[in-house]
């Protein structure tokens, strides 16, 4: 966005168009409590060199010689160049909502296809052509539930997202929505037995994650189960969708929706990402965003058009299911190259390594005097860590020798605190992971470790580097 200056007069003049006295009348309706009553502390004006060198010094303290082992939503997995190459092009990068298809035969394809793609792995019978995020997916998939339900009660799993249901909890503030969370057990897993008090006949649906904020593989079949049985939807919300690579799609839940920012999406500082949700064909009239679809026309060429747009723009507002976001369509792309790149083979392939490296880290951390992986049940590629210490420090420690060592759960449940939240992705390799032990190690015996130290105690035996 291009900053526009405006003088002293500039503003005058729009006060009096405006009918006000002063920029203080202006904002009269902002409480006093928000206003700003004093300058912004920031630096003096930089000359461009002095910027530049600003930037070169911001660069470097963010350097790729990191090894992240934060997930908790957002993945750092590999970023082929092949797909900054496509999404280049001037024709999808610079487009906008296709409403003449016969000029947007390109971006309707693409969106159809990342549609496809989600509907196979998610066993679902259709996809949307993509939303915002995450979370907003999943709170449209709440929406929906109460639209089609006709109830006002929602029951989710303690394990859901948190920064996801507090995205829900702004949405359904004011819509007499009743709220009921349900806690983990000793597996990281929701309580079964707590879930099945907690439903009752104004229960419109269930949502759970899994993987789960943990990193643990919930049993939704059986959560289905119980949530049918009041006449409840069971939304199932999916944050590393990596994991459907190898882990059996959630097929009893009545809509699938999440984040496909794993697939070939930077985490860039949070953003922009890329939401999707399917469903059952029979609840398709009340799916948010749009639905592309195939068509042929009358010389039996196939083509692509907006088959279903539901948004207040393109119908009554008392009608529309949504207005947060029709489509990410280049970030859909983004997704859809990806996963076209990889294959079902390599889609499995990357799964399984990802798996296999944090069961290897899970490992190596309870070697450890001190450590543990407090939750019992199956997880993909995070789980949690209790610290042998503080948290706080540990994490020092580790940013000394380059690793950023996760997220303190602490922050979102105070039940868990000096517990880590430990992600591990193709991205990090085996040296690293061995690395990040002995921090542990050295953290635990209360020595200071140098990386000198580190290293020799990492490397194999014979191997003195």
């Amino acid at each position: 966005m291009r900053y526009l200056p405006n003088s002293d007069a500039d503003r005058a003049a729009m006060l009096r168009a405006t009918g006000h006295r002063s920029i203080d009348e202006l904002f009269a309706q902002v409480p006093k409590e928000l206003r700003l009553r004093s300058p912004l502390n920031l630096p003096g004006p930089l000359s461009e060199p002095e910027i530049l060198e600003f930037f070169r010094q911001a660069a470097s303290a963010s350097t790729r010689d990191y090894v992240s082992l934060v997930g908790a939503g957002a993945y750092s997995h590999f970023h082929p160049v092949v797909i900054d190459t496509l999404l280049a092009r001037g024709e999808f990068l610079t487009s906008y909502t296709p409403y003449q298809p016969e000029i947007s035969q390109g971006n309707l394809q693409a969106m159809f296809e990342f549609q496809t793609l989600i509907a196979q792995l998610t066993g679902m019978e259709v996809a949307n052509s993509s939303l915002y995020d995450g979370s907003t997916a999943t709170n449209e998939a709440v929406l929906m539930a109460l639209r089609l339900t006709r109830r006002n009660r929602l029951v989710w799993a303690r394990t859901l997202h948190p920064e996801y249901r507090q995205v829900v909890e702004t949405y359904v503030r004011h819509q007499g929505v009743e709220l009921a969370e349900v806690p983990y057990t000793d597996s990281g897993r929701v309580s079964i037995d707590a879930l099945a008090s907690a439903l009752n006949p104004e229960t419109a649906a269930v949502v759970v994650q899994s993987p789960n904020f943990f990193g643990t593989i919930e049993q939704t079949q059986e959560i289905a189960e119980a949530a049918h049985r009041h006449g409840a939807m069971l939304i199932v919300s999916v944050a590393e969708p990596l994991s459907l690579g190898i882990v059996k799609p959630p097929l009893d839940a009545d809509i699938v929706c999440g984040e496909a920012q794993s697939f070939g999406v930077p985490v860039a500082f949070g953003g922009p990402y890329v939401g999707f949700l399917a469903t059952r064909e029979k609840f398709i009239r009340q799916m948010p965003g749009r639905l592309v679809g195939q068509a042929y026309d009358t010389e039996g060429r196939r083509g692509f058009v907006l088959t279903l747009a539901t948004r207040e723009q393109h119908i009554r507002r008392e009608k529309a299911t949504s207005n947060i976001c029709t489509s990410q369509s280049l970030f859909a792309l983004n997704a859809t190259i990806y996963l076209c790149l990889l294959g079902k083979k390599g889609l499995k392939m990357l799964a399984e390594h990802n798996l296999a490296k944090a069961h290897y880290a899970a490992r190596q951390l309870r070697s450890v005097t001190g450590v543990a992986t407090p939750f019992t049940g199956p997880h993909f590629n995070e789980f949690v860590v209790k610290a042998p210490g503080d948290v706080e420090d540990l994490l020092d420690s580790l940013r000394e020798e380059k690793i950023i060592g996760g997220l303190h759960l602490g922050r979102f449940y105070p039940e868990l605190k000096n517990h880590l939240l430990v992600c591990v992705t193709e991205t990090v390799s085996k040296a690293a992971l061995d690395r990040m032990a002995e921090v542990y190690r050295q953290f635990r015996a209360g020595a200071k470790p140098s990386r000198r130290d580190i290293e020799l105690q990492a490397a194999p035996a014979g191997h003195d580097r």
